[in-house]
């Protein structure tokens, strides 16, 4: 038997979606980091703050919107998306001012990062520990990077910190990258709610 179309599908279950995740994770950081290494009368502090949120908070309202508007919830993951990508240049931004090396994609300091699938910002704090103290013969791997080309001895937490920051942010990104196309995909083959209103009452009116 041939399960009927529902008017408003499943929608939310957000909590389970791996962009909401690692954005929530992106916002716990930033929140600790900005603490940490910001002035806090800074405004570009509360930005950054805001922006972490934003990702996490669109994602959300997003999922929860796709029972109703496919559109709306294509516009709401591409705001958390932008939101992201103001968050990147402003940890990028921290680092070249303060001529600290932006690692490159290839360096292994990001792949371990990625692979160790932190949780938690202490998960993250305890490997930023881990890098510091030179353990797995991480430390103090620079090679070429999109900042200043001044080396260090040793790899500052204020370093770490920022790039961990920014390898998470890049996870998110992609993520979002592969939703916002799953999303525009799923819009274009079945519609949106108009359309989803009009074959459910073709169908009841068929029976």
């Amino acid at each position: 038997m041939v399960e009927r179309e529902k008017l408003i599908p499943k929608h939310g279950g957000y909590r389970k979606l791996k962009s909401f995740q690692v954005a929530q994770l992106v916002y716990d950081l930033t929140v600790r980091f900005c603490e940490r290494y910001m002035d806090r009368f800074s405004r570009t502090r509360d930005q950054m703050v805001q922006a972490a949120r934003s990702g996490v908070q669109n994602i959300a309202e997003g999922s929860q919107a796709s029972g109703t508007s496919r559109k709306t919830e294509i516009k709401l993951t591409n705001v958390a998306r932008a939101s992201l990508e103001e968050l990147r240049l402003d940890y990028e931004d921290f680092l070249r001012q303060r001529r600290l090396p932006i690692w490159n994609r290839e360096d292994p300091r990001r792949a371990n990062l990625i692979a160790k699938r932190c949780e938690t910002a202490d998960d993250v704090a305890r490997w930023a520990n881990w890098v510091h103290d030179g353990q797995g013969g991480l430390c103090g791997h620079h090679g070429p990077s999109t900042g200043s080309t001044l080396s260090t001895q040793s790899t500052t937490y204020p370093e770490i910190a920022a790039n961990a920051a920014l390898t998470l942010i890049a996870v998110a990104c992609s993520l979002l990258d592969r939703q916002i196309a799953a999303q525009s995909e799923a819009f274009e083959k079945e519609g949106g709610f108009t359309e989803r209103m009009y074959r459910v009452r073709s169908a009841r009116r068929g029976r």
